[in-house]
């Protein structure tokens, strides 16, 4: 039976099932976390691979699965628990103790097999989707309310799931890339960064000087303009015409610069692995540099006028509150964890890109609703413009990734999207990819909208699901 590896230990290490959960709680207890569950084939089985981040550095643990089943560890981390469920639908492995399990990315047509029971007179079912009036992802909202007061919400996604992964297997780690890097657009730089990173750890490579400033140059674009859509669409959600017009104004003069800098409005194709794929002269940058200079006035104004807004301050206040104790144990990431005190940013972290001295931004007060979560971007958006700045001053060179250690079969690659943290863990076999898992800000912070709803009134839903601004596409990956 193979041995624990040791919480201290990087790389990859096989464990067995009768020893997974003490090497996943000795890996919490040195202080690190596990970020992502999933499922892979190994010989004619099956294995469960989690993606931990530990004080020595980046930790895979592979646990076969001899009889299909592997024992849960999400009384150890709760955040795992749609992970679970994705690999037992996706590939069939159970795992021990996880009951009752619920499906995810199944939709069984018996509604007891997948919601919760309802029970009580005054208690009622609210069904919103999964066809919306907008033009939107599909999605499915089951509300149990209590008058206009929701008690519980379960969300069910995964309608359009595509099947990314498996079709990225068995291509190069190029071809992964442009695959399961399309998963949405909203976050395409910072999905193909987390994948650039997981395929040039495989291959030992770390990035040069130019690579890091060109890729956080593309990240801190794409947080700009996304920041500024979800502030207007906070404002839309309380139907606040003058800020969500303002903000989509800002929002497209930043896609203006950034498609003129990089040839895409959402950068498609600004990311490769082992090399950059943007560069821009002096004058180029120049134009971005003054375009964005120029905006930031703008942003600063328009912002003003939303904190003396009284409208919008009232709804917001106090509206969809999470907890900061249940964001950690949910495992919220981004802007949203942000708001509730919990002062986590992927971008502290992330030696292969260039945020030396960064802090995340916390609003004073994070009290976990839609104002602070609204705040949090503005508060980011500030801090971004800054960074901007500075990194175009002068041309960007595309850069390269050098070799600097040897090459391994497993890697991992981290960036933190405006959602929050995204992580992917690639396997590679010579050139081709076996085995490609992304986890990406949206996927963990759904769990966080259900809990933040608890307590709300039905009618601020809306205002509540925007202020997350989650992404329904690169869920359905």
């Amino acid at each position: 039976m193979a041995r624990a590896a040791g919480a201290a230990r990087a790389g990859q290490a096989v464990v067995g099932p009768d020893l997974l959960r003490d090497e996943v709680a000795a890996v919490l207890a040195s202080g690190g976390a596990v970020q992502a569950l999933f499922a892979a084939a190994a010989g004619d089985g099956l294995e469960a691979r989690y993606v931990c981040a530990t004080p020595a550095g980046d930790l895979v643990l592979r646990c076969p699965a001899p009889r299909g089943e592997v024992p849960t560890i999400i009384d150890l981390a709760p955040h795992l628990a749609w992970d679970e469920r994705e690999a037992r639908d996706l590939f069939g492995l159970r795992f021990a103790g996880h009951e009752p399990h619920r499906p995810l990315v199944h939709h069984p047509g018996d509604l007891a097999a997948w919601a919760t029971p309802v029970l009580g007179d005054d208690v009622h079912q609210v069904a919103v989707g999964p066809v919306h009036a907008g033009v939107i992802e599909s999605g499915h909202f089951r509300f149990h309310t209590v008058g206009e007061r929701i008690v519980h919400l379960d969300i069910q996604l995964f309608h359009k799931h595509r099947g990314l992964e498996r079709v990225a297997e068995g291509g190069s780690a190029e071809e992964a890339l442009a695959t399961v890097g399309r998963a949405c657009a909203a976050c395409s730089v910072a999905t193909g960064i987390a994948i650039a990173h997981a395929v040039e750890a495989a291959r030992g490579l770390w990035p040069d000087d130019d690579l890091r400033r060109s890729r956080t140059l593309l990240a801190e674009l794409e947080r700009l303009y996304n920041h500024l859509h979800d502030i207007g669409a906070i404002c839309a959600g309380v139907g606040l015409a003058p800020g969500a017009m303002a903000f989509a104004a800002l929002k497209e003069r930043a896609q203006r610069a950034i498609a003129d800098l990089a040839g895409h409005r959402f950068m498609f194709g600004a990311v490769a692995a082992g090399a950059g794929a943007v560069a821009a002269d002096r004058a180029a940058a120049g134009r971005a540099r003054g375009a964005l200079r120029e905006l930031a006035p703008d942003v600063a104004a328009a912002w003003r006028s939303l904190l003396f807004d009284a409208s919008l301050r009232d709804r917001a206040r106090g509206a969809g509150a999470l907890p900061a104790d249940e964001a950690r144990r949910l495992g919220t990431v981004g802007p949203a964890a942000r708001a509730t005190g919990v002062a986590t940013d992927a971008r502290e972290r992330s030696p292969r890109l260039r945020y030396a001295g960064l802090r995340p931004a916390v609003p004073p007060g994070a009290e976990g609703d839609v104002a602070a979560r609204m705040e949090a971007r503005a508060l980011e958006l500030t801090d971004t413009l800054a960074m901007l700045d500075e990194l175009l001053d002068g041309p960007v060179a595309p850069g390269h990734a050098l070799p600097s250690a040897p090459p391994s079969a497993h890697g991992v690659g981290r960036a933190e999207s405006p959602r929050g943290e995204t992580v992917c863990a690639v396997e590679l076999d010579g050139g081709a990819v076996r085995r490609v898992h992304l986890r990406t800000a949206s996927f963990a912070n759904w769990p966080a909208v259900a809990r933040a709803c608890r307590g709300a009134i039905l009618p601020d839903f809306p205002l509540v699901n925007k202020s997350f601004e989650l992404c329904y596409a690169c869920v359905d990956r």
